[in-house]
């Protein structure tokens, strides 16, 4: 069968609750036990002092260490985005995808610009045909035009079923290779590779290949991806 992919404790006194950690826990348990035992208030309000010294200590422990990891995060993120924005400062054409699940193309390389279009379709293919500081004018499988920022667009190759009727996904670069799926026209999938006039495509888990004539984000001027190559054992 063949599918096919489509579109609280008791404290003593007024020792007060904190939240903190298993350890500390036992500390006020320690405090419970000899104001019970010595039946002070002086007692009960040492081991306050000291739960609230620690209460502090812990929170300033957790917001340095969420302020660390926020920093960290920050600084892996800006290399992600220049290492994608300088993989795109190349000639043109080429392909890449887009970045998010909703972006705006404008009549012109600004935000002053009107918006003409929104996407609403992350992964789409598109033809990057001109470059101008940190837009991109690219095209899409209609030959619609427009502008893009290059914030907006993934250099990871992917491709859109097109043309008319099912597609087969086969198991090779082969129209006689085993078939494995069915592609609905307007399915998009990450691009793996392609060789001898076939593209393998991978949609959410289900690869094949694919007639290149089938397929949107590939050849128009730019090598195809080559297949990884494995050394023999």
């Amino acid at each position: 069968m063949t599918t096919t992919l489509g579109l609280p404790e008791e404290n003593c006194g007024a020792l007060g609750d904190f939240d903190m950690p298993h350890a500390l826990r036992g500390l006020a348990g320690m405090g419970q036990a000899s104001c019970s035992l010595m039946g002070t208030s002086v007692i009960a309000t040492r081991q306050s002092d000291l739960k609230v010294q620690a209460a502090q200590r812990y929170r300033r422990n957790m917001v340095t260490t969420r302020l660390i990891a926020l920093l960290g995060s920050a600084i892996i993120l800006l290399a992600t985005l220049t290492t994608d924005l300088s993989a795109q400062d190349r000639e043109v054409p080429y392909w890449a995808t887009l970045r998010f699940d909703e972006v705006r193309m404008r009549v012109g390389p600004s935000q002053e610009y009107p918006i003409e279009w929104v996407y609403k379709r992350k992964g789409l293919p598109v033809r990057v045909v001109r470059m101008r500081e940190g837009w991109r004018l690219v095209q899409d499988h209609e030959g619609t035009q427009g502008w893009v920022a290059s914030s907006q667009l993934n250099p990871k190759l992917g491709a859109m079923v097109i043309g008319d009727g099912l597609v087969d996904l086969r198991a090779g670069p082969d129209a006689s290779s085993d078939l494995r799926w069915r592609a609905e026209p307007g399915v998009v999938a990450d691009l793996l590779s392609c060789r001898e006039s076939f593209c393998e495509i991978d949609v959410a888990g289900r690869s094949g290949w694919v007639p290149e004539s089938r397929l949107w984000g590939v050849g128009d001027g730019e090598p195809s991806p080559t297949p990884e190559v494995v050394p023999e054992q």
